[in-house]
């Protein structure tokens, strides 16, 4: 897997300083620093509701950080008004965690959407970006195709298609390969393999599909609390001593966790099913 030469903070393609995010009272992330270097794929790993999504989100500024910055190359994306940051977010592919598809359009036209939305009017130049985008994730043949004629798996890849359409420079995953069987997600596994190879994409990629995470990654980030708690290859995850870490690899609740779900005797009994005379 190429691993990229570059690991100064002034080469990253984007970075984060003391990011945070809170919703209401809930801190979500708590002073994030990330840098993502160029062709590296990185994933991000954490139990729900660390923050795995609205980092996203922050990184291409679907949402806005309370505190901190969000940059891309030298630009700071926090500070950029929406017409602003249209320009960017056309170099960077976002594929949504349910694929995101519109209903009422053709695999072809849901491709070749981000397209029109930047003013691109060739018909021909849409019609071989559309074709070569959709061959190379397997689904050349299917651009008549609606979105609820495809499996979920196809789907997926169309959105995946449309993510690249536009030759970004990074691309973001959302659980990829969520409600997939495994051998529809080893697929999604190995698109994103052959788009670093092929393409030389920076990929970042949220997931709790451990399998997949060793597949893919270059690094590994665990985020924990709103915080990073290891930044590092897939190999030190897997001899980490941390024990947020160890739990997390082997699926294991905390005693925190179990203790939520203690219930005393009297609501044991009151839950019970009633005796049948």
């Amino acid at each position: 897997m190429p691993l990229s030469d570059v690991t100064s903070p002034a080469d990253a393609v984007i970075s984060t300083r003391g990011l945070t995010k809170s919703f209401g009272r809930l801190e979500v992330l708590r002073g994030i620093d990330l840098d993502f270097f160029p062709g590296q794929t990185t994933v991000v790993l954490g139990p729900s509701g660390t923050g795995k999504s609205v980092l996203l989100k922050l990184l291409v500024g679907l949402l806005r950080p309370d505190a901190g910055s969000v940059s891309f190359r030298s630009t700071r994306l926090d500070r950029l008004s929406e017409s602003a940051l249209s320009p960017i977010r056309r170099r960077i592919g976002y594929l949504f965690q349910q694929g995101a598809l519109f209903d009422s359009l053709s695999v072809f036209d849901n491709v070749a959407f981000p397209m029109r939305e930047a003013g691109m009017t060739d018909d021909l130049e849409i019609g071989r970006r559309v074709g070569a985008s959709l061959r190379l994730v397997g689904l050349g043949d299917l651009v008549d195709r609606m979105p609820s004629q495809l499996s979920g798996g196809q789907q997926k890849r169309a959105a995946l298609a449309r993510a690249i359409v536009l030759k970004p420079e990074v691309v973001l995953y959302d659980e990829p390969t969520t409600g997939l069987d495994p051998i529809r997600a080893d697929l999604i596994n190995e698109l994103i393999l052959r788009l670093q190879r092929t393409l030389g994409v920076t990929s970042i990629v949220v997931t709790h599909d451990l399998a997949s995470a060793f597949k893919v990654a270059d690094r590994m980030v665990m985020l924990h609390e709103g915080k990073v708690v290891l930044d590092a290859p897939p190999s030190a995850f897997r001899d980490s001593d941390h024990p947020v870490v160890g739990r997390f690899l082997r699926g294991e609740a905390s005693a925190e966790d179990l203790a939520s779900l203690a219930i005393d005797e009297h609501s044991a009994t009151s839950l019970a099913p009633d005796e049948k005379n």
